[in-house]
């Protein structure tokens, strides 16, 4: 069984680009795979254990991810994978979670955006800008990086300082097609912003008044926190899996409601008039991750890239107790 550990996974080379595909593929298969409901368990506030299986017979895996969340620990968010393969249920790899989880989060989050923005956006407000956020400002410049817009970026502490540096990094020019531009408050990223994006963590209440947000946006939480007023006013609201978004407190009041899986199956219908107000929640699917982490492992398998090997020698006989 091969161990996996961070700095391994982040120096393989895997583009932006990369990451974004991995979340398409995932989400059009997303009915052949095989997705329990996550397990929560939150002994006291900002501390959860959550456990998220999956299995994926037509592809030959299967995985469970472990994410925990302890604020006074550094980073607070700490995750580990365990890849299984499907023919014999036997573990392959175990594999830090850091770098799958943010990538693939703020895949996810881009891919959304590239399903049910107007395309033709000019403005970008992002809140939250730890490794989640910047993961999505990073796949975001890569998806478009052609494209000319304006970040705006909410301050906080000293985060925003290195963000420039990232996104000249991404478009590989000196003259970036990222205009970026930080602001002070949460009103001043979402308002004329076509396209909003929250990776903060921790909030109370609402972000701003429901006018804040400008007619034709698309509203990406990738944490779900400040934006419950959108549930009631927004012509339209999507979600990675019915079963994570039907126990939110307005479900039964949504105006309209769809998967974004289903909507790129075409099964669904998306954005059909320019001006609809759209939210999108992401609360995170494990198919994503353990996706990732087979990626990453045949990446290394297939490229002969040596590393830590270690077996846990179970028993070969049926009858192995009192021998």
């Amino acid at each position: 069984m091969r161990i996996v550990p961070h700095n391994e996974i982040e120096n393989l080379g895997i583009t932006p680009e990369q990451c974004f595909d991995w979340v398409e593929d995932m989400l059009m298969h997303k009915p052949e795979v095989i997705l329990p409901k996550k397990t929560s368990i939150v002994p006291q506030e900002d501390v959860f254990f959550n456990v998220m299986p999956t299995v994926y017979p037509n592809h030959n895996f299967a995985g469970v991810k472990v994410i925990t969340r302890r604020l006074e620990r550094k980073p607070a968010l700490d995750s580990i994978i365990t890849l299984f393969d499907y023919e014999t249920l036997l573990p392959v790899a175990i594999l830090d979670g850091s770098w799958i989880t943010t990538m693939r989060t703020g895949a996810v989050a881009v891919h959304t955006i590239s399903v049910l923005a107007n395309q033709d956006f000019k403005e970008v407000g992002i809140m939250g800008l730890g490794n989640t956020g910047r993961a999505a400002i990073k796949i975001l410049c890569a998806k478009y990086r052609n494209k000319n817009f304006k970040l705006k970026v909410l301050k906080y502490k000293d985060q925003h300082l290195m963000l420039e540096k990232m996104i000249r990094g991404v478009s590989g020019t000196e003259n970036m097609n990222v205009e970026v531009e930080f602001v002070e408050s949460y009103d001043a990223v979402i308002r004329n912003s076509d396209v909003i994006i929250s990776a903060v963590t921790f909030f109370q209440g609402n972000f701003c008044e429901d006018n804040v947000f400008k007619e034709g946006c698309l509203v990406v939480p990738i944490h779900l926190r400040g934006f419950m007023n959108c549930d009631l006013s927004f012509d339209k609201v999507f979600g990675d899996d019915t079963e994570h978004v039907c126990k939110f407190k307005y479900f039964d009041r949504f105006q309209s409601f769809a998967e974004v899986s289903q909507v790129i199956r075409g099964e669904a219908k998306g954005r059909t008039d320019e001006k609809e107000r759209i939210i999108a929640y992401n609360v995170g699917l494990s198919m994503h991750d353990i996706n990732y982490a087979n990626r990453v492992y045949e990446f290394i398998e297939s490229n002969n890239i040596t590393g830590q090997e270690f077996t846990l020698n179970p028993p070969t006989d049926k009858i192995w107790l009192g021998r």
